[in-house]
């Protein structure tokens, strides 16, 4: 690298300048002064914003949650999609939510720019390269049915925004995630959600209040869409998937809090349902055989508060 400022670099110098992500944050120019205590309740502080700022934003992650369950309605997927940071949070989520709620790696996925190794070790020039997020995408075989997320704390990453901008021109629905408001990210969304945390701690690090802010958001887009579809009773998480010891008394623990059952019961119904948990609690719940209680919850469309209020009404 030469001492010389090429016109690209000159551009995204200008462009930085104004990003409110990667201003000098007034309150945290003594960093390097402070003792490790008063270092860590300075960090702390600035995150104590972001919760406040993501509460802002809840009209447009609302809007979201709404696209997502039609999505999901019409048998199509979420895929999230990003660079660095933004990109890693997008499959930490995507990897997290089949043994949460029992749905498939396909419903719920993610794209980061340079492939899986990107995951472990950045991959140089990935997140400037447009026409790489449209091959992934192609890859993943996208189509108007399913909806795409793109996740850029600065809003302005080229391999981000393409993926957006390819996803429009085939009908299907975006989401933009950002922590600048005036982002080309958000422009060219659908609907764009901006949580404008402000100046990092420690000056352009975004894996700090924004990566949090963006953790919140993709957590709430999840969670709600999986609530929104019948994945949850009370707040019970019975679509659990019970793929290790952890999880199998998990899911024992929600039966037993669902219907007041003790741990023999819960235990032998979901032995009998084939530890499928939300079925081992319409079990304890109703004294259905296990074929009626499939039936019940199929009519309901996997909505057990629906189920049990059903079986309840009929047994009147």
């Amino acid at each position: 690298m030469n001492g010389d400022v090429n016109k690209e670099q000159s551009r995204l110098i200008e462009e930085l300048q104004f990003m409110a992500s990667e201003g000098r944050n007034p309150d945290t120019m003594d960093l390097d002064l402070l003792d490790t205590k008063s270092l860590l309740e300075s960090l702390n502080k600035e995150d104590q914003k972001v919760a406040l700022v993501v509460q802002q934003a809840i009209p447009e992650i609302a809007l979201a949650v709404e696209e997502i369950i039609k999505t999901f309605a019409k048998g199509g997927r979420l895929i999230y999609i990003g660079a660095g940071t933004s990109g890693r949070l997008g499959v930490l989520d995507a990897v997290e939510c089949p043994p949460t709620f029992s749905v498939t790696e396909q419903q719920i996925t993610a794209l980061i720019a340079g492939g899986e190794s990107a995951m472990y070790k950045a991959v140089e020039g990935a997140e400037d390269d447009p026409l790489l997020a449209i091959t992934e995408l192609k890859q993943k075989q996208l189509t108007k049915n399913d909806i795409v997320v793109g996740i850029a704390a600065s809003g302005r990453t080229p391999y981000t925004i393409s993926a957006l901008k390819y996803a429009k021109q085939l009908g299907a629905k975006t989401v933009g995630v950002s922590c600048n408001p005036d982002a080309d990210l958000l422009r060219e969304a659908d609907i764009g959600i901006c949580a404008e945390v402000g100046p990092e701690a420690l000056t352009g690090s975004t894996r700090l209040k924004s990566g949090t802010a963006q953790k919140f958001i993709l957590n709430m887009l999840t969670t709600a869409s999986m609530i929104k579809t019948g994945k949850s009773y009370e707040n019970l998480m019975v679509d659990v998937f019970a793929s290790n010891e952890k999880l199998k008394a998990r899911a024992i623990r929600i039966v037993m809090q669902a219907s007041t059952c003790d741990v023999q019961t819960a235990t032998q119904a979901l032995a009998n349902a084939g530890n499928n948990a939300k079925l081992a609690i319409l079990l304890v719940l109703t004294g259905l055989p296990v074929d009626e209680a499939k039936l019940l919850l199929n009519k309901n469309n996997g909505f057990l508060r629906k189920a049990v209020d059903q079986s309840v009404s009929e047994s009147k």
